[in-house]
């Protein structure tokens, strides 16, 4: 099969909860010389990123997002042993979590995956995570990136709350703060006072690879 062909079908498998047609498309992405990379971003992501769209307009609800889910980490499993970390990749902090009031955690854990797969020393909090938890993770890592993701616009304020907490803890100075989600914006990263908006995990790791650059402070002990 042809590289648009395959992530094509990795994208079809993933909406259509085709755990067996995605398992098959990952192992026809690898025999094919397709980056695993490429297959995850630009294959199974989009295949998510319809699936939101089908949950926002009503077509799916949680149970079909979560077998879609499922659907994903069936390829993913088979890809993510061949993602080659980068070998000039900072080894860099990164705290990753879903911001409190939202359990959508499925474009994080994308996140997680490509972060990892750059070489970044990833800390997943998970989902449902407070300001405080954010801040005292901070606390204990001294310096880094902070990624906080939503799917929820009701919940979107909770990530200004990370950067004031940081700022009220005196660490401001040494984490970039970068979010993502679908309602947040770049212009709502200005607007709470972060450093970044990534719109998906290609994004987001280019974004903690140039936010890396920017860190100020080494970890003190």
């Amino acid at each position: 099969m042809e590289s648009e062909a395959i992530l094509k079908e990795l994208a079809r498998a993933v909406v259509e909860m085709d755990e067996d047609g995605a398992e098959a498309a990952a192992h026809e992405a690898l025999r094919s010389g397709v980056d695993p990379y490429v297959a995850i971003t630009e294959g199974l992501s989009a295949g998510m990123r319809r699936v939101g769209e089908l949950y926002d307009t009503g077509e799916y609800f949680v149970p079909e997002i979560l077998v879609c889910s499922d659907t994903m980490n069936r390829a993913i499993a088979v890809l993510k042993p061949h993602i080659k970390a980068k070998s000039d990749a900072r080894p860099v902090k990164i705290i990753l979590g879903v911001i409190e009031g939202d359990i959508h955690d499925i474009g994080k854990n994308i996140v997680k995956i490509m972060l990892d797969a750059a070489g970044f020393d990833v800390q997943d909090l998970g989902r449902d995570v407070s300001a405080a938890q954010f801040v005292e993770a901070a606390r204990k890592a001294g310096v880094g990136i902070i990624g906080i993701s939503t799917l929820m616009s009701t919940t979107m304020d909770n990530m200004g709350k990370v950067v004031r907490g940081l700022e009220e803890a005196g660490l401001r100075q040494c984490f970039q703060v970068m979010i993502g989600g679908s309602p947040a914006s770049a212009a709502f990263a200005r607007e709470i006072g972060a450093d970044g908006y990534g719109r998906n995990a290609k994004e987001a790791v280019d974004l903690a690879e140039n936010l890396s650059r920017r860190l100020p402070c080494a970890k003190t002990e």
